[in-house]
């Protein structure tokens, strides 16, 4: 039953990992993951194997399909089961990752024992229900927000680039280093720096990267794009398109900054990051939706926030079984 259960679990991680799962089984991971520290550690291990394996399908010119099949063969000879995948996209990944390995000449054996030593060898930081700062080995400071991961190998500073792999939302403050660009990889996209200031938000939909200092480079297969201070790019997970945009308000701060700055914001857009900060259900009337709002909120609580929006807009608010509407 116990094997059972892990089964059924690794198959939600991956349609989880894939963009593929439905809101409810994305609550079931969530919850799963949040529930203890062990499930955490599991499920950023699952996403380190995950992310390498993409980053050496997207980089692979071997045949996979002959390579497969002579590792097909090195398993059967030593009478070891071949289990199955969860998915044709998944298959095809981990396909390509051991099939590099054998072409190397370093063998399924030599390629798993790597990839275990490898995960030996890694640094996982998990924020759980609050914000956390992590000041990593070569003196770059991280804000993670709420319920975000970053992983990172020990000997952070040893190779020829500084990487790190990204679950969730954070704030780099990176130390400059021109001999060693640091990367950060969130699913399929990448963020390359030397020495920069920005935000990085990744959800189920969309990675969003902002820049407050510096000048930072957006990779998402062979697309590329570079933004600046007050510059904003968002990739969406079903295609490869890059949108550079102006980025016109500071919303991205209210996690390290615990304020809210609204400057001609309309309700419509402060609700949302309400919404998101506050775990709330909230909606606006339509008539209401352009209303333009200048304050800042200076670590509020959800309520007060409400009352101060009811009173500058004479706005009613309605709660009616844990969704609060304005109107």
């Amino acid at each position: 039953m116990r094997k059972e259960t892990n089964d059924n679990m690794d198959d939600l991680l991956v349609k989880y990992l894939l963009g593929e799962a439905t809101m409810q089984e994305r609550a079931v991971v969530e919850k799963w993951v949040a529930g203890n520290t062990i499930n955490q550690r599991y499920f950023e291990n699952f996403k380190l194997i995950w992310d390498r394996s993409k980053q050496l399908a997207t980089h692979s010119e071997v045949d996979e399909d002959m390579a497969w099949l002579r590792f097909k063969d090195r398993v059967e000879e030593i009478q070891s089961p071949v289990l199955p995948m969860f998915s044709n996209q998944f298959f095809r990944i981990m396909r390509i990752a051991v099939a590099i390995a054998i072409v190397a000449g370093g063998g399924w054996f030599a390629y798993l024992m790597s990839a275990k030593n490898n995960l030996s060898e890694q640094v996982a930081v998990h924020s759980g229900d609050k914000t956390r700062i992590e000041t990593l080995p070569d003196g770059s400071v991280i804000t993670l927000n709420k319920n975000s991961t970053i992983t990172y190998a020990e000997n952070f500073t040893a190779g020829d680039s500084r990487q790190v792999v990204l679950t969730g939302e954070a704030f780099f403050e990176v130390t400059p280093d021109k001999s060693k660009p640091f990367l950060i990889h969130s699913d399929d996209v990448t963020v390359k720096v030397v020495g920069t200031s920005f935000n990085v938000k990744n959800t189920a939909e969309k990675t969003e990267v902002i820049v407050e200092t510096g000048l930072v480079e957006v990779t998402k297969k062979e697309q590329k794009v570079r933004i600046r201070p007050e510059e904003r790019v968002t990739v969406m997970k079903e295609n490869i398109d890059l949108v550079k945009q102006k980025n016109d308000n500071r919303f991205y701060n209210y996690y390290r900054t615990k304020k809210l700055v609204c400057e001609d914001t309309p309700l419509s857009e402060l609700v949302q990051v309400l919404n998101e900060a506050y775990h709330a259900n909230i909606t606006v009337s339509h008539e209401k939706m352009n209303l333009p709002i200048n304050t800042t909120f200076d670590d509020k609580s959800l309520n007060e926030i409400l009352n101060i929006i009811s009173v500058t807009f004479n706005i009613t608010i309605v709660r009616d079984d844990g969704q609060i509407i304005l109107k």
